[in-house]
C-alpha cells in the first residue's frame, strides 16, 4: 500500500465534520455507549440499530447492570440483531470489568482488547474514540477505502493486509484527531466507498488522490478470498399450539443458534401427510392441520429450507415448554429464522 496517506487527513476530516449522519452514539465519549454500538453494528445495518440501541440502554444503562441482568432478558432485547454470542460476550466482559477494574471501562488498549467479544477493531475503535488513542480502526470498510485508494490489490483476508493498513493510518493517527479520524473512516466506507455497489466518487472528498479513481480500477477492488458455498438444509418445522399456547423448546448448548428457543422440527422435508403422521408418532395429538408456509433463511454458512406446518393439537410432550403466545412479545426470545413464522401466522 505505498501511498501518501498524509494527504487524504485534511480534506477527510473536512468532509466529516460537514456531512455526516447524526447518530446518537456519535454524541457521545462514554466508552459503555460506544461499546454497546459497536457489538451491536458488527453484522447489521446503522438503520436497523437505532432502535435497538436506544431500547437496550433504556433497560441496561451501565456495566453493572449488564453485569447482571438475566441471560433470557438479555437475549430477548437482542431479539432480530443475531449473532446472539455477540450479546452473551457483552455480558461477560461486564462480568469481567467489575471485578478486575471496580467497574470502570479501561482506558488501555490491551486491557480493551482482553475482554471477551472485543477483537482489535471494536477496541481501536472504543480507544480512539473514547480516549484519543492513536488505535486505528481496521475492518471491511475501512480496507476497502485503503485498497481503493492506494490500487492495492493484496487479499484483504489476509491478517497481514489488514497489519499492513493499520501501520499505514498509524502515520494519521500520531498526528492526533484519533476520534474523528476512525469515525470519518467509518462514514467514508459506508455511504461513498460502498460495499456491492458503485462507489459514489463524484461525492468522496479524497477523488484527486484516490489510484484506483484515476486508473478506473475500482471494480476490481477489493481482492477477497472466494466464498464457500452454502451448505444446504432442508428443515420442517411444527407451529404446534394448543389454543393460544404454542410449544418451543431450547436448543443445545453448541452449535448455530446455540440456547436459543425454537419450534419443534426434524431435519428433513416432509409433506403435510408425512408431518401429521410423525407428530402423531412423536407423542403429539394433532386435531387439525391449518396451513403449510415454506420460508428459506440465510444464514453466513448455511441455508434452511424450511416448511412449517401449523397444526393444532393437544398438549402432549413435556420436552417442550408451552407458553402463551403474548410471552413471545416480553420473555422469549426467537431467532428470526423461527420468529417469522409467528409473523406469518397472522
Amino acid at each position: 500500500m505505498e501511498f501518501n496517506w498524509i494527504t487524504i487527513k485534511k480534506p477527510l476530516l473536512e468532509w466529516y465534520q460537514k456531512s455526516h449522519r447524526d447518530l446518537e452514539w456519535r454524541n457521545t465519549k462514554e466508552p459503555y455507549y460506544i461499546w454497546i454500538s459497536e457489538i451491536m453494528l458488527q453484522q447489521t445495518r446503522v438503520e436497523a440499530v437505532k432502535g435497538y440501541y436506544e431500547r437496550f440502554l433504556r433497560e441496561v444503562p451501565d456495566i453493572k447492570a449488564l453485569s447482571i441482568i438475566e441471560e433470557e432478558k438479555l437475549l430477548k432485547l437482542w431479539e432480530g440483531l443475531g449473532y446472539y454470542n455477540r450479546a452473551r460476550n457483552l455480558k461477560k466482559a461486564a462480568i469481567q470489568i467489575m471485578e478486575l477494574y471496580d467497574g470502570r471501562f479501561p482506558t488501555k488498549y490491551k486491557e480493551v482488547v482482553g475482554l471477551p467479544g472485543i477483537g482489535e477493531y471494536t477496541a481501536g475503535a472504543i480507544c480512539s474514540i473514547c480516549f484519543g488513542l492513536p488505535t486505528p480502526a481496521v475492518d471491511g470498510n475501512v480496507l476497502r477505502v485503503m485498497v481503493r485508494l492506494s490500487d492495492c490489490y493484496d487479499n484483504i483476508d489476509d491478517l497481514k493486509t489488514k497489519r499492513m493498513a493499520r501501520q499505514n493510518l498509524l502515520s494519521l493517527y500520531h498526528k492526533g484527531n484519533c476520534d474523528l479520524l476512525t469515525q470519518a473512516f467509518m462514514e467514508l466506507g459506508a455511504m461513498v466507498c460502498i460495499p456491492n455497489g458503485v462507489p459514489k466518487c463524484q461525492e468522496c472528498p479524497l477523488r484527486e488522490t484516490c489510484l484506483a479513481y484515476r486508473r478506473n480500477t475500482w471494480n476490481k477492488l477489493p481482492v477477497r478470498k472466494e466464498k464457500k458455498k452454502r451448505k444446504i438444509e432442508e428443515k420442517t418445522v411444527f407451529i404446534l399450539h394448543d389454543g393460544n399456547q404454542y410449544g418451543i423448546r431450547k436448543r443445545g448448548s453448541k452449535g448455530l443458534l446455540a440456547d436459543m428457543w425454537e419450534f419443534y422440527h426434524v431435519d428433513a422435508r416432509l409433506n403435510a401427510r408425512q408431518a401429521v403422521d410423525y407428530i402423531s408418532e412423536h407423542g403429539f395429538e394433532p386435531v387439525l392441520l391449518e396451513k403449510e408456509i415454506p420460508y428459506t433463511h440465510i444464514f453466513t454458512h448455511v441455508e434452511w429450507r424450511m416448511t412449517a406446518y401449523y397444526i393444532e393439537c393437544r398438549k402432549k410432550k413435556e420436552e417442550l415448554l408451552w407458553v402463551d403466545k403474548n410471552a413471545f412479545e416480553t420473555m422469549y426470545a426467537l431467532p428470526s429464522a423461527y420468529k417469522v413464522f409467528l409473523e406469518k401466522e397472522s
